[in-house]
């Protein structure tokens, strides 16, 4: 924290401020150094689940994200949510009691956020950021539930990095059609229309209310993508169709 004595014309102030923000250059380090070291080591394909803190216990949501976690871990796959309460809790909560891998990413916050009791690995962060990262980094399919400007802000950044090839593709959802409709009309008429996208952007995520159906499909996707890539001609067949010698 800045010194109260230090006034923001003072060479002083400007020492204060780069001493400050260099000790937090090293905290993101750590998180960073500590997230990739714990989740790399991570046996199951993760799915993250995204959704709002403050769903009840007796949301039907609530019901539906701890029947996913259970459904996820009966397919093989860990799950990996914020490590809150309301849905994170519930995700976690199906994979826990389901006896599968289930992780909890928590951040610091002064109020709303404690953590779940539900979770194999637990990590803290200070930082959003470096939690988002992690968040997505070792995740096979990301799944939204209903929520609110932290759900909304992590799907956005996600569709965005997928969309623009900063990151592989893989499987989207967002669960609730009832809950979600309207902004993917909104995607449509607004977005698309004025050519803000590209139509098929739409189809970089599915709008499901069926949780039993997603882990079949992730399988299914990823079983496609990886024979798409064990078809795809290496740069020696390239040149050897050119009537070129690989080197």
């Amino acid at each position: 924290m800045t010194r109260p004595d230090l006034q923001a014309d003072t060479p002083h102030y400007a020492l204060d401020r780069m001493t400050e923000d260099a000790w937090r250059m090293f905290r993101i380090i750590g998180e960073f150094s500590i997230g990739f070291d714990r989740l790399a080591h991570v046996q199951a394909p993760l799915v993250t689940v995204y959704g709002s803190a403050r769903t009840r216990l007796t949301d039907r949501y609530y019901g539906l994200a701890e029947t996913l976690g259970r459904e996820l871990v009966a397919a093989g796959y860990g799950v990996m949510t914020g490590g809150g309460p309301g849905i994170m809790e519930a995700a976690n909560k199906g994979a826990f009691e389901a006896g599968g891998t289930s992780i909890g990413l928590n951040i610091i916050l002064p109020h709303e956020q404690k953590h779940n009791p539900y979770q194999t690995l637990s990590l803290e962060f200070e930082y959003f950021h470096a939690r988002k990262v992690m968040l997505s980094r070792y995740a096979h399919a990301f799944i939204a539930f209903p929520g609110g400007f932290g759900t909304l802000d992590e799907m956005m950044e996600l569709l965005t990095l997928v969309q623009t090839r900063k990151m592989r593709p893989v499987p989207i959802y967002f669960v609730g059609e009832a809950h979600w409709r309207g902004l993917v009309e909104w995607f449509q008429t607004s977005l698309v229309e004025n050519g803000a996208i590209a139509a098929d952007d739409l189809r970089l995520f599915k709008l499901v209310d069926d949780v039993a159906q997603i882990p079949g499909d992730i399988r299914t996707y990823h079983d496609a993508a990886r024979n798409d890539d064990f078809k795809r001609p290496t740069v020696a067949d390239t040149l050897r169709a050119k009537g070129e010698q690989p080197t």
